[in-house]
């Protein structure tokens, strides 16, 4: 069960599992009127008057096509699924989602229908036999689909019992249980698990799709604890779902949803059915205990440190003496570069980016000299960012005082998050620098080291770049 944040809001989701149950109840009881639905009785086979082929058959003729789309004519073909999706929550709209397994599947895809409600006749687990002819097979919002036309239209109300043909059988779908690192287009449109997971310190206190930027969907993040570093993972709840309004759970645990894409396909996001596909019972979080020491108006009077890039050789890998430069996974690495054009003004910075990279992953560090904290007071850290398209790709800035100066010391050395540092955002216009403030280090102790911190992969979700330029530690 969701582990809710109040008594209130305990009160709202039991509220709208009660609503549901009603909707649900009234729902059953038109939609054999309604939709003419055939019931099967127990036990009774459901006659399919085609071939069946396997569901990845269809995405497969599509490949080979070499098309956007392909229209299915005179085949005679269906193809089984298992149903995944369920809008008793409101969260899908005249669309259900299917798998061609109950436990590891191959492929999903996406069937529009022009019908809703849909869980009262093709509900969670429930299997269906699609026909082919007269459907397209396509791509939308970069997942496979299956319509009417060349956009993959919805299939019409009246011709919805021609084209899908409602088994008997029920199943229960064990979710795929996978990390972060594992999302790839093998996995859209499937059910997955994802465990020791919670929401990310920003979104804590937010509803699921309430709050007054929220449009269409509530954008949150999820954050893995098992990679305290990693990349979050974007979960989108509809400003139309029923539970909107629910407060997201602030404990950590499992989350079972439906991988997919964005509607721009830039990025890979969850969809759950309910908030009881949530199950928070861990009350203690994971999150990284940040270093807010706080801003200060100012530099100090006396440079420690300043590195600008300057007399580093373009294209060579960054490396200011003292530095680390640090190739965690992936191939590439922080790098100089000169800027051109309207920028040429600016001069040398370093950048890092995972561009057709190819690479799986990719994390890069760099990582200043280590300093005594003790020997002074008052040391204060700036630097600047900017991003060519950071994509989901990440930038951090942490600090540690027990690492022990080697790059096979940085994965056990215990990394801090400066928390009230500023760090480009994606949004930010292309060329733009931010400044980070004056972040004052003035509460650390120890012998300590600043490090930048990338993570990326050659996935076009997450391939972006970053540039960095304009360190400089100082001190009273």
């Amino acid at each position: 069960m969701i582990n809710l944040i109040n008594n209130g809001t305990m009160k709202n989701f039991n509220k709208f599992f009660a609503m549901a149950a009603i909707v649900t109840f009234a729902s059953a009881c038109v939609s054999d009127d309604d939709y003419g639905v055939p019931e099967t009785a127990p036990g009774q086979a459901v006659s399919v008057p085609g071939n069946l082929v396997d569901l990845i058959t269809v995405t497969n003729r599509l490949l080979q096509s070499g098309d956007p789309t392909l229209k299915f004519e005179d085949t005679n073909q269906y193809v089984a699924g298992f149903v995944i999706s369920d809008d008793i929550g409101g969260n899908w709209f005249k669309e259900i989602i299917i798998q061609d397994k109950t436990v590891n599947p191959t492929i999903g895809i996406n069937i529009q229908i022009d019908v809703n409600p849909l869980f009262t006749t093709y509900e969670f687990g429930r299997r269906v036999y699609v026909k082919l002819d007269g459907l397209t097979v396509g791509t939308k919002n970069g997942v496979y689909t299956l319509g009417i036309g060349d956009n993959m239209d919805r299939i019409q109300e009246s011709r919805r019992d021609e084209f899908i043909t409602r088994d008997n059988v029920v199943e229960t779908i064990t979710p795929r249980a996978i990390e972060f690192s594992d999302f790839s287009n093998a996995l859209e449109n499937t059910w997955v698990q994802l465990s020791n997971v919670q929401f990310t310190t920003e979104d804590l206190g937010k509803t699921f799709a309430a709050e007054p930027t929220d449009q269409f969907d509530g954008e949150r993040k999820i954050k893995s604890c098992n990679d305290s570093f990693g990349a979050d993972a974007n979960l989108w709840t509809s400003s139309f779902s029923d539970f909107k309004a629910i407060t997201v759970p602030s404990g950590r645990g499992t989350v079972n949803a439906i991988l997919t894409r964005d509607f721009f396909n830039a990025a890979y996001v969850l969809y759950v059915n309910t908030p009881n596909d949530f199950s928070f019972d861990d009350p203690n979080r994971c999150d990284l205990t940040p270093i807010l020491c706080g801003v200060v108006g100012g530099p100090g009077a006396n440079t420690l440190l300043f590195e600008n890039f300057e007399t580093q050789s373009t294209g060579a890998s960054a490396m200011p003496a003292g530095w680390v430069n640090f190739q965690e996974a992936g191939s590439q690495t922080w790098k100089v570069y000169t800027a051109t054009g309207t920028n040429a003004s600016l001069g040398k910075s370093v950048n890092i980016g995972s561009f057709r990279s190819g690479d799986a992953s990719t994390v890069a560090w760099l990582i200043t000299p280590r300093f005594d904290f003790t020997a002074q007071t008052g040391e204060v850290i700036s630097f600047e960012t900017s991003n060519s398209f950071a994509d989901g790709s990440t930038m951090q800035v942490l600090f540690s005082n027990d690492w022990d100066g080697t790059p096979t010391g940085v994965a056990s050395a215990t990394w801090q998050p400066l928390g009230d540092a500023i760090i480009v955002q994606d949004t930010e216009n292309f060329g733009n620098w931010v400044f980070s403030r004056n972040v004052s280090l003035d509460c650390v102790t120890g012998t300590g080291a600043i490090a930048f911190r990338y993570e990326g992969s050659g996935d076009a979700a997450t391939d972006g770049t970053y540039e960095l330029d304009n360190i400089r530690l100082t001190s009273n």
